[in-house]
């Protein structure tokens, strides 16, 4: 049986501007303690599209369970993080680009399970302006 990952943001739906807070929250179940080796969280874009693939790690968070032998690697984990103004999220016909929390877990004999949610960062059918109001 594979891990399972839960992966929690705090907006609903999903849509952040740039210069925000993301709060986001993971837990990792079904999976003995012993097991993990190690757990990466991160907030990253990516673009899929014609022409080559690109990817940007925004925050990035690496628990090793040899250095802290006391911790649960499994137990509830909040990470907050300020959200950069670009790249946007966009969805064309040539590229498109996408938001994520992914974490992923590296287990014992080189297997790695990861979970992804995604968000979009801005709104660029809406024209936005650090100066007018978001509510």
């Amino acid at each position: 049986m594979e891990p399972l990952i839960s992966i929690q943001l705090f907006s609903r739906p999903p849509v952040y501007f740039p210069g925000s807070e993301m709060v986001c929250d993971y837990q990792i179940d079904a999976v003995e303690r012993d097991q993990i080796l190690s757990v990466e969280a991160s907030i990253l874009w990516y673009t899929e599209g014609k022409g080559d693939e690109d990817l940007g790690v925004h925050y990035f968070e690496r628990r090793v369970a040899s250095d802290s032998p006391e911790e649960d690697l499994r137990a509830l984990r909040r990470f907050t993080t300020l959200l950069p103004n670009s790249p946007l999220t966009y969805h064309g016909d040539i590229v498109q680009v996408y938001w994520c929390a992914r974490v992923r877990v590296f287990l014992h004999r080189g297997k790695e399970v990861a979970a992804e949610h995604p968000f979009q960062l801005g709104d660029i059918t809406t024209p936005w302006s650090p100066h007018k109001s978001r509510s």
